[in-house]
């Protein structure tokens, strides 16, 4: 049996590559090995490593390599200390392949530490257009990927001329997609539990609500607290209640976090509540039910296509990548926030768009890397 190693290094990345791990456990030729790392592990992102645990995935290795600050200093530092504890955790588990997903700075340490063992790397995600760094570091990591398993055709076809054999490259959709279409996305009494958790103004179930998540944008470091305070502001103007999601690790969460903060302790009476993480399931049920979505993380337009939900992403993190018509692209003013939320608020739902996949990615996956011919020489086709 292959052995096939998964790294979970961000509560995002974990819904997003799932359907993969399920579809490894249950496949008869593929042995799943699994590391947790990261801010997976931290407490002040929600310790998502429980969410992992419960849905009956045992890691084989946790890794801690994260140094606080949130710098872009500490970013590359915990991307240098990533590489060197994941290469230690490669060479116990001794993996056939190795297995990362998208754009960010953990994903890298994955493909470096892998590609310097010359274990064989699957990339989840590449071929994509995404704005600030993170566009880089997904190209960065195709050039040391062995096979890859884009989300989109347009995505399979820049994977190409970026010089990709094609027998290396399957379009398998974006995992994500397995578990929205097939969960019962209905908003339910283990929503109601979760929407108890966090701080903030209770939550109803029944009443409308927005669906707030706003990352720092790393090429814009000292601009993060001004952003958040912006948005958060604005939807004060909008009767439906507010979730608010706490951003991820990147450079410059700090500065949004204390806009949260400070938000919060000044208008304790507002319709928001705050909440650190959600797991994968529930978090599809808030996003397929709420009125509208409003920031700027990337699951406003993968899932959110498929959803229908209207969306408003706010500011650069997003610039350039694909997405449906219930997304609309606004620039960080709150005047131009205001109106895009009114309207697709108006909207209301929008017609479900394909566009990321059918719901079938993880079983693609797996079946693939149990055939597939293992070769780290790689011959560009430019």
């Amino acid at each position: 049996m292959r052995k096939i190693c998964v790294v979970v290094a961000s509560r995002a990345n974990y819904g997003r590559v799932k359907p993969v791990l399920k579809a490894i456990k249950q496949h008869d030729k593929l042995q799943l090995q699994l590391i947790v790392g990261a801010s997976m592990l931290l407490d002040r992102y929600g310790k998502a490593v429980e969410v992992v645990e419960a849905d009956g995935f045992k890691p084989d290795k946790k890794i801690y390599y994260m140094l606080e600050g949130e710098s872009l200093a500490t970013q590359a530092k915990s991307t240098a200390l990533g590489i060197i504890e994941l290469s230690t955790a490669f060479e116990e588990l001794q993996p056939d392949i190795v297995i990362t997903v998208a754009d960010r700075f953990e994903t890298m340490a994955t493909a470096i530490a892998a590609s310097y063992l010359n274990i064989p790397l699957a990339h989840i995600q590449g071929g994509e257009i995404t704005g600030n760094i993170d566009e880089t570091v997904r190209h960065a990591i195709t050039k040391l990927a062995h096979y890859h398993f884009p989300s989109t055709e347009l995505s399979r076809q820049r994977l190409i001329k970026m010089g990709e054999e094609e027998w290396r490259i399957l379009n398998s959709g974006c995992p994500s997609i397995d578990t929205l279409a097939e969960q019962d996305l209905s908003l339910d009494e283990e929503c109601r539990k979760y929407l108890g958790t966090g701080v903030g103004s209770k939550i109803d179930i029944h009443k409308p609500y927005i669906l707030m998540i706003q990352h720092p944008v790393t090429t814009e470091l000292n601009d993060g607290y001004e952003q958040v305070m912006e948005t958060l502001e604005t939807l004060q103007y909008f009767p439906e209640q507010k979730l608010v999601l706490w951003p991820n690790i990147d450079a410059g969460s700090d500065r949004v976090s204390k806009g949260l903060r400070v938000f919060r302790e000044q208008h304790r009476a507002l319709p928001y509540r705050y909440y650190k993480n959600f797991p994968p399931e529930i978090y599809n049920k808030l996003l397929a039910n709420a009125a509208c979505a409003v920031g700027n993380s990337s699951s406003f337009i993968r899932e959110a296509s498929w959803l229908g939900t209207p969306t408003v992403i706010v500011g650069n993190r997003q610039e350039g990548r694909e997405h449906g018509k219930n997304a609309m692209y606004v620039e960080n003013k709150a005047e131009a926030i205001h109106e895009a939320v009114e309207k697709q608020l108006l909207h209301g739902k929008y017609e479900s768009e394909p566009i990321f996949g059918n719901g079938n990615a993880g079983c693609l996956i797996a079946d693939y890397l149990a055939d597939v011919k293992l070769d780290i020489n790689k011959r560009m086709t430019y």
